[in-house]
């Protein structure tokens, strides 16, 4: 038994260890292959953390609480499920449903409302931050008008051209 608990825990962090370091990889190589499976509470992670802990639990039952194998196996799944429930739980379904991408393109730029945070002179550079999402974003700022806009001016987004947005000030 001592056997099957060190291979467990070892698989569980051998596993922990690939999915960290070639998770992505892994995921885009099986493309949507087991996408059937998809049931958030068998999700990899709380599998791989329920065979840890099984494993875990059971080297260390076996070799200080001197019970029988069979009460050190049916202890050991018990915890394990526990375990695994407190990691779906605290983790795995708190973190599906607070996914929220900050990334955004250039080109979403124009028309989105932004306030000038260093001021822009009539023939220079600024800056202006502009909020996508969650997350404030700042970009270099150049007047579309030719005309200085000074710190917290409410401006809108007219364009983007080399990756400096040309701003106008909001009426």
């Amino acid at each position: 038994m001592q056997t099957l608990y060190i291979g467990c825990l070892f698989l569980g962090v051998l596993f922990a260890l690939i999915s960290l370091l070639a998770g992505d990889l892994i995921g885009h190589a099986l493309g949507g292959m087991l996408d059937f499976l998809s049931f958030d509470a068998l999700s990899p992670t709380v599998l791989a953390g329920g065979v840890t802990v099984f494993g875990g639990a059971g080297i260390l039952l076996t070799r200080y609480s001197g019970l029988a194998n069979e009460a050190v196996l049916v202890l050991s799944l018990l915890i394990s499920v526990f375990m695994s429930l407190l990691l779906y739980l605290g983790f795995v379904r708190p973190a599906s449903k607070s996914e929220v991408s900050t990334g955004f393109s250039m080109r979403e730029l124009p028309g989105k409302i932004g306030e000038i945070t260093v001021p822009v002179p009539a023939q220079g550079y600024g800056e202006v931050m502009v909020k996508f999402g969650p997350a404030n974003t700042l970009h270099t700022a150049a007047s579309f008008d030719r005309r200085t806009l000074p710190a917290g001016t409410k401006v809108v987004v007219v364009e983007v051209i080399e990756g400096v947005a040309l701003v106008s000030e909001l009426d």
